[in-house]
């Protein structure tokens, strides 16, 4: 694929991420990812299937990307506790990228029922969170400052406690806090590690 055909798909992509966010999933159509991408609902058609193909590879390319700067943001940090730190500083980015995430994620999460794609691409996301948790906690272990006995269990509750803060937070709808729900997910991961 050449590059313009590349740049172009990445606006579409974009546009699609920008209307499922402003406007839902199911309110979606073509053409209003067409509008926002400003180009013609031809131009769409030629990248893209149709909207469910749109839609499956805008969540391919946001997992992907979440999960690439995620990796990237424990590099260069020397502990297990500095990588947890910047790790859970990358996942609560911020106020504005938290709700538009999870506001197109949720819908994307309803789809997996209709297309088998979205279930797929989700195990591969959090596969891919997976590791880089594995990877904290195996240093921690070495380390000596976190007790686990069972790495898988505690990987999946570490996501759970960042799910779950973040879904809390949503809830509240208050951006102030935002800090106070990443400071309570980073010390309730300790807590899990360190007990």
């Amino acid at each position: 694929m050449s590059n313009k055909a590349q740049q172009r798909r990445k606006q579409i992509l974009r546009a699609a991420f920008q209307a499922a966010t402003e406007k839902g999933y199911e309110s979606v159509t073509l053409q209003d990812i067409a509008d926002y991408a400003d180009v013609s609902k031809g131009v769409t058609n030629y990248y893209f299937e149709n909207k469910a193909d749109v839609f499956v590879h805008l969540f391919e390319w946001i997992t992907t990307r979440i999960y690439a700067k995620e990796a990237e943001s424990i590099r260069g940090k020397d502990t297990a506790i500095e990588k947890l730190e910047a790790y859970i500083k990358q996942v609560f980015i911020s106020p504005d990228e938290n709700r538009s995430f999870y506001r197109v994620y949720l819908d994307f999460l309803a789809q997996v029922k209709n297309d088998h794609r979205y279930g797929e691409i989700n195990q591969q996301f959090y596969h891919n969170c997976r590791t880089v948790t594995e990877e904290i906690i195996s240093q921690g272990i070495e380390e000596g400052v976190f007790t686990v006995d069972n790495i898988e269990q505690s990987v999946i509750s570490i996501r759970c406690i960042i799910d779950g803060s973040l879904i809390q937070w949503l809830m509240k709808d208050d951006d102030n806090l935002h800090d106070f729900y990443r400071t309570l997910c980073f010390e309730s991961i300790l807590r899990l590690l360190k007990k």
